[in-house]
């Protein structure tokens, strides 16, 4: 099945010549059948990139999804047009009353601040506890995840002396993890950030299972199983030429930046960087919305109705 997005979406356009099956809405409201309703919660500042990127990872899955767009109220972004957030996004004040099966929340050019300083992190905060009672399963990636990690958890991130940045080794610690059925024993990932969360940290929070792990940028994928919730500190979803992007900005601008640790072949940026990750980050994709297809009720007003006290 593919996925469902509006009409004129431009990333529709983009997954279509991929060959990523879409369905219009025009097509969608004439089948007889329940999608998984996901939402994506767009914190980054290139938003139709981002959208893409997810929405090329969410409609690899056999099964119909209709993807919702999400952003906050309380921020203007400056890289994406008015036009196109009116068009294709709803505030989260416009959703909070719906149910959704799965919800991504995305990382933002924000690590360095402390979270309480951050704009909107009173209205992040709010959706964080919505998605307790209005969210199947949630899946928070890379600051997102660090931000959801400590409104939960209070697990804290760390401050990194250089950045960490490349696609790097990760090692599968929990083959039996239904989300990473079909892992490798260890997988490359692409990095980017600043900071970074500590294994005691998490080792020392019983709720929180580490399921793949870094030895040199730590912990990359928790789980919280009893809110079946997944913490990605990694940009798994990036395509083959995000951190080349990443590194002639920041080059440009004449910022402080390493060529990015195993990305380009003999590490010349002049040379087009090999994607390796591509087939990982199908399968997590695939696993998560496998799993939350085969546990979330077929009510959506089901949802939510038995929750566990909170972390």
């Amino acid at each position: 099945m593919p996925i469902r997005v509006p009409d004129t979406l431009p990333a529709a356009e983009t997954l279509t010549r991929e060959g990523v099956a879409v369905m219009r809405e025009t097509d969608a409201v004439r089948q007889d059948i329940r999608p998984l309703q996901i939402g994506l919660l767009n914190l980054m500042p290139n938003k139709i990139r981002t959208e893409t990127q997810l929405a090329r990872l969410i409609g690899a899955s056999p099964l119909q999804v209709e993807l919702t767009l999400v952003r906050v109220g309380g921020h203007q972004p400056k890289n994406t047009s008015a036009e196109h957030l009116i068009s294709f996004y709803q505030t989260w004040e416009e959703i909070r009353e719906r149910k959704f099966d799965g919800f991504i929340v995305t990382g933002a050019p924000v690590e360095q601040m402390p979270f309480e300083e951050v704009t909107y992190w009173d209205e992040l905060v709010g959706i964080f506890d919505w998605t307790r009672t209005n969210v199947h399963s949630p899946f928070y990636i890379c600051w997102g995840a660090m931000a959801a990690a400590w409104h939960f958890h209070r697990l804290p991130k760390y401050h990194l002396d250089q950045k960490a940045f490349g696609v790097f080794r990760q090692r599968n610690l929990a083959q039996a993890s239904p989300f990473l059925s079909g892992f490798s024993d260890d997988f490359l990932i692409p990095v980017s950030r600043w900071t970074e969360v500590r294994r005691e940290d998490v080792l020392a929070r019983p709720a929180l299972d580490m399921l793949v792990d870094c030895e040199k940028t730590g912990p990359c994928l928790l789980q919280d199983a009893a809110r079946r919730s997944l913490y990605m500190f990694n940009h798994v979803e990036y395509d083959s030429f995000s951190l080349k992007e990443e590194y002639e900005r920041d080059v440009s601008q004449g910022l402080p930046i390493a060529v990015p640790h195993n990305y380009f072949p003999g590490d010349d940026p002049a040379r087009p960087p090999l994607n390796r990750w591509r087939s990982h980050a199908h399968l997590l994709f695939g696993n998560w919305i496998n799993q939350t297809y085969q546990t979330t009720p077929f009510a959506l007003d089901e949802i939510g109705r038995q929750v566990t006290t909170a972390i």
